[in-house]
């Protein structure tokens, strides 16, 4: 039977406070040091999803439903505006952009499951003690994974796009795709990690993550493009970390001639500053509250 066990410091109960785990003593290890072990925590993660590749494949399926009904939805979309632009995207652009911003989608995994289930078995206790920063940790792995299910989401989707438009004329926009996808999935782990951190108080934090995950389809600038939207609900995306998740990556591939990729690239990294203090500060708060389900 599960029962909760609050960690309390010196003789009081078997386990030591979170926030005042006494971690083995180890050689300092320099900034370098430290780039390189979470560098090696990264490649065995990205090894170990690449060998489950096939699996990505069997789940991008999805993806290809998912884009036959965007490429039905607008094809009646453009026929009934009889017009060739909607807000300055073409039909073969719009269908792109929607590839591009499900192709990060679901490329992204369940972050809270994950904080959710150590919290409740017990594993962040242990993870806590290790020589390694408990977010870092979890950061270079969910790149990594995110790594390989994009690739195989863009190769699926990719060759989709090109049996019906052919082969686009992106120019620089591939590259400027990539560039800001590393914002764009920095920025959602910080997002996600917010949320899954709540589990040291709550433990249920899947409840968020849906809610999350609705914003990003719709202010986030997953379903369509932001220029679609009223003018006064542009504005309000225009302050929210949303836009930077799905919208930037996906217009900037699309759309390179017309992107300010400064200006973007700024906005990410202000959320990225902005967002990484807030999850340090939920991060310190929720270990001296943490409690941990055993068995």
């Amino acid at each position: 039977m599960m029962q909760a066990l609050n960690k309390h410091t010196g003789a009081d109960g078997p386990y030591p406070h979170a926030a005042h785990i006494d971690k083995p003593p180890g050689p300092r290890v320099s900034f370098v040091g430290k780039l390189f072990k979470y560098g090696a925590i990264g490649r065995v993660t990205l090894r170990n999803h690449f060998a489950y590749v096939y699996d990505f494949l069997i789940r991008s399926i999805f993806l290809i439903l998912i884009m036959y009904i965007f490429i039905q939805l607008w094809s009646v979309t453009y026929q009934g505006e009889g017009t060739s632009l909607i807000e300055g995207y073409s039909y073969a652009q719009m269908i792109w952009y929607i590839l591009f911003a499900e192709a990060l989608t679901t490329a992204f995994p369940s972050l809270a499951t994950r904080v959710e289930e150590e919290v409740k078995n017990g594993d962040v206790g242990y993870k806590l003690t290790r020589p390694l920063n408990y977010i870092a940790f979890h950061y270079v792995g969910y790149v990594s994974e995110v790594t390989v299910r994009l690739l195989v989401n863009l190769s699926i989707g990719g060759l989709l796009g090109v049996a019906i438009f052919g082969w686009p004329d992106f120019g620089w926009g591939w590259m400027g795709f990539l560039l800001m996808s590393l914002g764009a999935i920095t920025i959602n782990f910080l997002l996600n990690m917010a949320l899954a951190l709540c589990a040291f108080w709550v433990e249920e934090t899947r409840g968020l993550e849906f809610v999350y995950h609705k914003l990003l389809f719709t202010v986030g600038g997953m379903l369509m493009p932001l220029e679609l939207f009223p003018k006064l609900l542009q504005e309000v995306c225009r302050w929210l970390p949303f836009q930077t998740v799905l919208y930037f990556p996906a217009k900037t591939a699309v759309k390179w001639a017309d992107v300010a990729l400064a200006p973007m690239l700024l906005t990410q990294m202000c959320w990225i500053l902005l967002l990484g203090a807030g999850v340090w500060m939920i991060y310190r708060r929720g270990v001296r509250k943490l409690n941990v389900n055993g068995g």
